[in-house]
C-alpha cells in the first residue's frame, strides 16, 4: 500500500476541520467569552481515548492535560524535583526510602493529600501494571504521618523518577464511584475534566487547587491528528496552541509576529521495532542487517525533513550523555552489502519480478505506523524505496495512535514506528528495557517483537540496582552496542520537538520530559 501526504492530509484534513467547526467554536466558548471567562483551546495528537492513568500510553494525558501530578517531578534537565512530595532521602541500606508529602496538597474534591493516600494509591498502580511494578521494585511501604515510608526489594537508585512517571499519578482512592475511564481519577492538578472522549476534552479549573492560581476557567483540548491541519487551524485561530507543529510549516510561525515558538532538541527517539519471532522473515539476522543497510538515514533527516532530525545509529540520542559519538552502527548505508546479505539468507528475485523471493514467497514486511506525527509517513515511505531496490517489498499499514500499543503487545507486525520518549522516568533504562528486555512470561509485555538478549537482560539488571553514575552509563552504552550488533532495531533519527502558540499565550512553552503539556504557567498574556 503506498502512502503519500496528499492522502493523509487530504483525510485528516476534511475529518478534522469539520471537528474543529463543530467542537472548536461552539456555545460554551462563545458563553464563556460573553461572561468574560478565560477559555484556552489547544491542539493536540489524538493518542487517548481514556483517562485511566495505569493504561500507560494513554496515561500521559493525565499529566499533559493538567490534571494529575506525581510524587516528584521533572526539571529541563531531567533531573528530579520536588511536586507533591516536598523532599526525599534514601537509608544507608540503599533500600528503605522517605518521601515527605506536601501538607498543603489536596485533591480536586477537597480531600487532603496525606502520605496513606500517596501510598494507597501507588498501591493501585502495581497492583493494576505489571509493568509499573516491575519498574519500582516496591517491597512494602508504611505511613507515618506526612512521610511514606517505601522498602524497595533491591536498592533502586531510580525510584525518586519512576514515581514521577505518569503510572503514578496520585489519585484519590477513597473515591469508588467514579467513571475513571471517561472522567478520569480524582487528582491533584490545576484543571479537572468536565468532559472527554477521543476527539476533544473539555477541562475546568480546579477549585480546589494546592499550588497556585489557575489561569483559564475553560480549557478546551480538541483532537487534530495531522499535523498540517494543527498549523492551519492555528493560523485560523481556532485553537491558540499546537503541540509538534510539522517541520514544513515552521516557517509559518517562526519569527512571525502574534506567534511563540517554543523548540528544542528533544530526548525522543524515532525508530521501528521489528519482529523477530521465530517464522517472521526478520527472524534471520542477516535479513535485518540487510534491512538496515539498505536504509539511507543520513539523507532522510537531512534531505527529507530539512536537517530537523539528528540521524539515527545508537539508541541513545545526542542529547543526552550515553555514547552517541563512541559507537559504531556496522549496518549503515551500503545497498551492495544489503544484497549480498539477503543472497547469503537464500534470497533470490527468481522470477524477475523485481522481489527477493524464497521457497516461492516474496520477501514481504508489514510496516505498521500512525500519522499523527509528520515525520513517520516520511521515514516510512522511504524505508518502502529504499527497501525495493534491494529487492524487500514493504506494505505500509496505517493505524490510530491508539490502538498501537496492542500492536505492539500482539506481535502482529514485521516493523512498528514509534516516536517514543528515551529517558522515561529519569532514566533510560525503562526505556532501553520497555522494547528489547526478553518477555519471560508476559513480564515485559511491550516486548512482542520476540527480541532476547541474555547478556542485553544481565546489563539492565546491573544499571538498575547501581548508585554509580559513571557504571551506569557505560551500562546502557553497552546494552546500545548489543543491538546494534544485533540489528535489533531501525533507529531512524532523534527529532527536535516544538510548541507554538498564539501571542494572546505566555509560557507555553515545550519541556524536556513529555509528560507536561498544558501546566499551571500557561496564562493569558498581558
Amino acid at each position: 500500500m503506498k502512502l503519500t501526504w496528499k492522502n493523509f492530509s487530504a483525510t485528516a484534513l476534511a475529518a478534522v476541520m469539520a471537528l474543529s467547526l463543530a467542537g472548536c467554536g461552539g456555545s460554551k466558548s462563545d458563553d464563556a467569552k460573553a461572561s468574560g471567562n478565560k477559555v484556552l483551546k489547544f491542539g493536540v495528537v489524538n493518542f487517548a481515548d481514556n483517562l485511566e492513568p495505569t493504561n500507560h500510553a494513554v496515561g500521559w494525558a493525565l499529566t499533559r492535560y493538567g490534571l494529575g501530578e506525581t510524587l516528584i517531578k521533572f526539571d529541563e534537565k531531567m533531573n528530579v524535583k520536588p511536586w507533591i512530595a516536598e523532599s526525599w532521602s534514601v537509608a544507608d541500606d540503599k533500600l528503605t526510602w522517605t518521601f515527605k508529602i506536601n501538607d498543603k496538597a489536596k485533591f480536586s474534591n477537597g480531600n487532603k493529600v496525606t502520605a496513606e493516600a500517596c501510598m494507597s494509591s501507588i498501591q493501585r498502580t502495581i497492583d493494576k501494571s505489571l509493568e509499573a511494578k516491575t519498574w519500582a521494585q516496591i517491597a512494602s511501604m508504611k505511613a507515618e504521618g506526612q512521610n511514606l515510608i517505601i522498602k524497595t526489594t533491591k536498592p533502586t537508585p531510580g525510584l525518586p523518577g519512576v514515581l514521577g512517571d505518569p503510572y503514578f499519578v496520585i489519585v484519590d482512592t477513597s473515591v469508588k464511584d467514579r467513571d475513571i475511564l471517561r472522567m478520569g481519577p480524582i487528582c491533584t492538578g490545576p484543571y479537572i475534566v468536565e468532559s472527554f472522549n477521543q476527539n476533544k476534552a473539555v477541562m475546568k479549573a480546579n477549585p480546589n487547587y494546592w499550588d497556585g492560581k489557575v489561569p483559564y476557567d475553560t480549557v478546551e483540548i480538541p483532537s487534530v491528528n495531522d499535523p498540517n491541519t494543527r498549523a492551519m487551524a492555528l493560523q485560523k485561530g481556532e485553537i491558540d496552541v499546537a503541540v509538534n507543529v510539522a517541520y514544513g510549516d515552521m516557517p509559518l510561525f517562526r519569527d512571525k509576529k502574534g506567534y511563540h515558538v517554543s523548540e528544542m532538541a528533544s530526548i525522543r527517539d524515532c525508530l521501528a521495532r521489528m519482529n523477530v519471532n521465530e517464522g517472521r522473515p526478520l527472524a534471520d539476522l542477516r535479513v535485518r542487517q540487510a534491512l538496515l543497510s539498505a536504509l539511507d538515514r543520513p539523507t532522510y533527516c537531512k534531505t527529507l525533513l530539512h536537517n530537523t532530525f539528528v540521524p539515527g545509529g545508537p539508541a541513545m540520542p545526542p542529547s543526552l550523555d550515553f555514547g552517541y559519538n563512541e559507537l559504531k552502527d556496522p549496518n549503515t548505508y551500503n545497498v551492495e552489502r544489503a544484497k549480498q546479505l539477503l543472497a547469503e539468507a537464500g534470497w533470490k528475485d527468481s522470477d524477475g519480478d523485481g522481489f527477493v523471493d524464497k521457497d516461492g514467497k516474496n520477501l514481504e514486511l508489514e510496516y505498521v505506523i500512525y500519522t499523527s506525527r509528520a515525520e513517520l509517513p516520511i521515514f516510512a515511505e522511504a524505508t518502502q524505496a529504499d527497501a525495493k531496490k534491494v529487492g524487500i517489498k514493504i506494505n505500509i499499514k496505517a493505524v490510530d495512535y491508539n490502538v498501537l500499543d496492542g500492536i505492539g503487545t500482539s506481535g502482529k507486525y514485521d516493523l512498528l514506528i514509534s516516536n517514543i520518549l528515551s529517558e522515561q522516568a529519569g532514566s533510560p533504562i525503562n526505556f532501553m528495557n520497555m522494547y528489547w528486555r526478553t518477555n519471560v512470561n508476559g513480564s515485559n509485555p511491550q516486548n512482542g517483537s520476540g527480541y532476547s538478549n541474555a547478556k542485553y537482560d544481565a546489563l539492565g539488571d546491573q544499571y538498575i540496582s547501581e548508585f554509580d553514575e559513571s557504571k551506569r552509563r557505560q551500562y546502557i552504552i553497552d546494552m546500545q552496542k548489543i543491538l546494534l550488533d544485533d540489528a535489533a532495531t531501525i533507529i531512524y533519527g532523534h527529532p527536535q520537538t516544538n510548541i507554538v502558540s498564539s501571542s494572546k499565550v505566555a509560557n507555553a512553552n515545550i519541556q524536556a520530559c513529555d509528560f507536561y503539556w498544558l501546566t499551571k504557567d500557561w496564562q493569558p498574556a498581558n
